[in-house]
């Protein structure tokens, strides 16, 4: 298991981007619960954020490709709207306890 980061440093409602094991992923947090996935969007395998922590819709309720604007449900990654629609971002299993938010690999 690899370490992203401690708890209280992914809140609710946020996200964040990590390089861990030679991987560009990111994880967000909602309804207590953290959804980590690959960096990459299913339409052209660019990565969805432009930075580390811009991986939300303004809503705050979707994941958004910062290059062509596609819409992702945050609990399955699949795309709801956009060039990719149907297609799903790459779950990265990952857990949290007391120490951490730790990338299962």
């Amino acid at each position: 298991m690899i370490l992203l980061c401690a708890p209280h440093d992914l809140a609710e409602g946020q996200s964040r981007g990590f390089k861990a094991a030679g991987l560009n992923l990111f994880a967000v947090r909602r309804q207590g619960r953290v959804y980590a996935y690959r960096n990459s969007c299913p339409h052209r395998e660019i990565p969805l954020g432009y930075d580390a922590g811009q991986y939300l819709d303004a809503s705050g309720r979707l994941l958004q490709c910062g290059h062509h604007g596609a819409l992702f449900l945050i609990e399955t990654g699949e795309c709801i709207q956009g060039p990719c629609l149907g297609e799903v971002l790459e779950v990265l299993p990952c857990r949290e306890d007391e120490q951490g938010i730790w990338l299962e690999m």
